[in-house]
């Protein structure tokens, strides 16, 4: 009696019939089951329970986020753009501009994740009524559509009369409208399969038959036209359709969202990543896998295996993220790329999704292996876990620091992804093997009801807190099953796998990477494992001195203080001859460690990335022998005496972004912006714009203007610069490619300056182009 009361309190209440569009086995509401031979099945939400650790920590922190937020405001532009009156009032970022409406299709799948995680009614509730509004807004339209972006009307009445102007980001005006309605979509979706919600899916096709009449009449001509703005996983969510519907219509009309230039390029195994933007490439590839999946098209596979490879292997930092400012680089080149716009945040999103169908098609550790980084040292580490804040960027410039949401006036696309990174941690911990093993591919502490055995998994463990993990199997009768446990990567020589307390002497450790222990299991039964875990180093791969330190999973991270260290002078950088880190860095209490005489100028003390919050830190760091050292202080020898040469050359100096020294060098323009990234203040414009201020010259001397700029900020930034009105220069920020400061002097004819105490400067933007942002101090220099 006492076992089976234990049994029954680990029992979940059923609620609903999650589902998931990583295929599930026996998934009822799918109509088209996956023609390909899938070997593992995700286990719904419903019946994984995450308990206290990290994991669930930042999950609270989500749902006290999701609670405070109000449908109503959401739906603000929604209700107006249909002839309704607003409910609420909308709410700030980018839901007051071009992007608007794509918060509430995140807000939706998280709040219908949510309720399928927990059962919490509120969150059902949550979704019921957006679907209910959502409805009446449709069918007020008239049209089938959805949307709040503003100029919507005009933008797709011309992509509809086959009038299509891009740039990359803009359609006809718009700003990637068709991003904005995946994410409508999908939350249909969502609502659909995690509650229950058939209106949900009804407003869904309608959306879907619009964009049907929309471009269905369209040539492939002007299509791949439109396919240059980005437009989200419109192709993913068509095959889902798709598939909830068995209508083939949805599926053909997938193929019109098939981007030629990108997608056949991959699938020729070619590396046309460089310079592309990251997350408008990664869910093209996740409609891909998952067409796949329905109809066996070879292409299709091909493209998503190539593409995860090629980013995985040579675009991604240490911490699983990839891209800087949202692009990805040259392959294999990543040492001059480290700044405040590192690791977009959605990015990691889209790359665990498609690395989820990836596992299911051909079950490997290498795959859970990368999951496992990215979630641990980009998702996790992406939040602020006492308020549920995100990152749109989780930087990586040495002596940084993240920079976290707002509550009510950000809803970036990474705020808006974030809602759902942090309430669906149970998706891939478990997977059911085809042949009916199950894999254990995370280690953090939860409870699977696997309900097909009648059986209850509970994982308790503290890792990388200690090495140890234990797996209970709660069964009211005898079932005989493998289970197969993930063997990580960085798992050290002597690790051990003890069944109730005895060696097991069939356990296999498979060419898939994962330890396999197969037999009749009674209720009670323990899996103990002890994983022993190193500090190691990863370098960059074009630089080997350039290395982030892991402990086990986790990347670590030098806490730094909470003032910004000089970039030069402030950032530790480590001098040892011994090559092993596990040697000279050691813990004094978990998950707490200490570099031990290899610091300078003196010793680091790290902790796992995802703990920070909103102290300055490094993840990367400089390593030298003490030989190169001796050469290196050299080096920063002569970069003083640089510093002091420019010092003794300075005639006047305007320190951008501070009140008092504007004013005194009487700065003005138009269109102006200003903020501070990678430790200096800056100033911009808008298109079109210009900024003006004053500057004492050397009447009797020849003399320059030195300016700096960040590389890399460089998207249609090109503008002239004039002393009292005549030009002296044009500058074009597209030419500095890497991620670190210019210093551009431009010399000043002397008659220009000649007799003169003072000199007005002007930075005026080219046509459709910007004016800087120039960084830091301004100054006038004699010759």
């Amino acid at each position: 009696m006492k076992t089976l009361a234990i049994f029954s309190f680990l029992l979940p209440v059923a609620f609903c019939s999650a589902q998931s569009f990583s295929p599930m086995k026996d998934n009822g509401k799918m109509k088209v089951k996956p023609v390909v031979k899938l070997q593992a099945y995700t286990f719904p939400l419903e019946d994984v329970s995450i308990a206290a650790g990290p994991f669930k920590q930042a999950m609270e922190a989500d749902e006290r986020f999701l609670l405070v937020l109000e449908p109503d405001r959401l739906l603000a532009d929604f209700r107006e753009h249909a002839g309704l009156k607003a409910k609420g009032e909308r709410y700030g970022g980018w839901e007051s501009s071009g992007l608007a409406g794509h918060t509430l299709g995140h807000y939706l799948s998280a709040c219908a994740l949510e309720y399928a995680a927990t059962g919490d009614k509120r969150f059902l509730e949550k979704v019921n009524y957006i679907v209910k509004e959502l409805d009446e807004c449709q069918q007020a339209r008239k049209t089938g559509y959805l949307g709040a972006i503003p100029g919507e009307d005009s933008v797709w009445a011309q992509v509809a009369a086959g009038k299509i102007k891009s740039r990359g980001f803009d359609l006809n005006g718009g700003w990637s409208p068709w991003y904005t309605v995946h994410k409508i979509m999908a939350g249909l979706l969502d609502a659909y399969l995690y509650c229950n919600n058939n209106t949900a899916l009804v407003v869904e096709k309608k959306m879907a038959d619009w964009t049907s009449k929309e471009i269905n009449h369209l040539p492939d001509s002007l299509i791949q036209k439109m396919l240059l703005c980005e437009y989200g996983g419109m192709n993913e969510v068509l095959v889902n359709t798709y598939t909830l519907t068995k209508e083939k219509k949805y599926l053909d009309l997938s193929y019109k969202f098939h981007d030629v230039r990108i997608l056949d390029s991959l699938a020729a195994n070619l590396d046309v990543l460089p310079g592309k933007h990251s997350n408008t490439q990664i869910p093209k590839v996740i409609g891909c896998i998952r067409r796949y999946e329905v109809t066996g098209q070879k292409k299709d596979s091909v493209i998503a295996g190539f593409f995860w490879n090629t980013v995985t292997q040579h675009h991604s930092y240490a911490p699983g993220g990839n891209s800087n400012y949202e692009y990805l680089g040259p392959a294999d080149k990543l040492n001059d790329y480290l700044t405040d716009n590192t690791m977009e945040t959605c990015n990691s999103y889209n790359m665990l999704k498609l690395t989820r169908h990836l596992f299911s098609l051909q079950p490997d550790a290498h795959y859970m292996d990368f999951y496992e980084r990215a979630l641990y040292n980009h998702i996790l580490a992406s939040q602020n876990h006492s308020n549920g804040m995100m990152c749109y960027f989780v930087p990586l410039r040495m002596g940084t620091r993240k920079e976290f949401s707002d509550t009510f006036n950000t809803f970036t696309c990474c705020v808006g992804s974030g809602m759902e990174n942090h309430v669906k941690y149970g998706e891939s911990i478990y997977f059911q093997g085809a042949d009916g093993s199950l894999y254990v591919n995370l280690f953090i502490p939860s409870r699977l009801q696997w309900k097909e055995k009648n059986v209850v998994i509970e994982q308790s463990t503290s890792l990388p807190a200690d090495d140890k993990v234990e797996l209970t199997i709660n069964t009211k009768a005898p079932a005989t099953f493998a289970v197969r446990i993930r063997k990580p990567h960085w798992v050290q020589p002597g690790w051990k796998i003890n069944v109730n307390g005895e060696t097991d002497r069939g356990v296999t450790v498979g060419t898939d990477g994962y330890i396999t222990v197969k037999r009749s299991w009674k209720n009670g039964d323990r899996i103990t494992l002890e994983l022993p875990m190193n500090v190691y180093k990863e370098s960059m791969p074009d630089n080997p001195d350039r290395i982030a330190l892991f402990y086990g999973p986790v990347v670590l991270a030098g806490v730094l203080g909470t003032t910004e260290p000089d970039p030069v002078t402030g950032i530790p950088v480590l001098v040892t001859a011994d090559n092993n880190p596990d040697n000279w860095v050691k813990a004094d209490q978990p998950l707490v460690f200490h570099t031990i005489q290899t610091g300078q100028p003196k010793d680091l003390t790290l902790v796992p990335f995802n703990t920070v919050a909103k102290e300055y830190y490094s993840v990367y760091w400089d390593a030298f022998t003490p030989q190169t050292w001796a050469v290196q202080q050299e080096k920063y020898e002569g970069e003083k005496k640089r510093q002091q040469q420019i010092e003794a050359r300075t005639v006047d100096m305007l320190r951008v972004g501070e009140m008092q020294p504007e004013r005194d060098h009487n700065f003005g323009g138009e269109k102006t912006l200003n903020g501070e990234e990678h430790g200096r203040k800056w100033r911009a414009t808008e298109e079109d714009g210009y900024l003006s201020f004053t500057m004492k010259t050397d009447p009797a001397a020849p003399n320059s203007l030195l300016c700096s700029y960040w590389g890399m900020d460089n998207r249609y930034r090109k503008f002239d610069i004039l002393i009292d009105g005549v030009k002296v220069a044009t500058e074009d920020l597209n030419q500095y490619k890497a991620s670190k400061f210019y210093e551009i002097e431009y010399t000043i004819p002397v008659e220009l300056t000649k007799g003169k105490k003072q000199v007005t400067v002007t930075m005026k933007a080219g046509p459709h182009n910007s004016t800087g942002p120039v960084y830091g101090t301004i100054r006038m220099m004699r010759d």
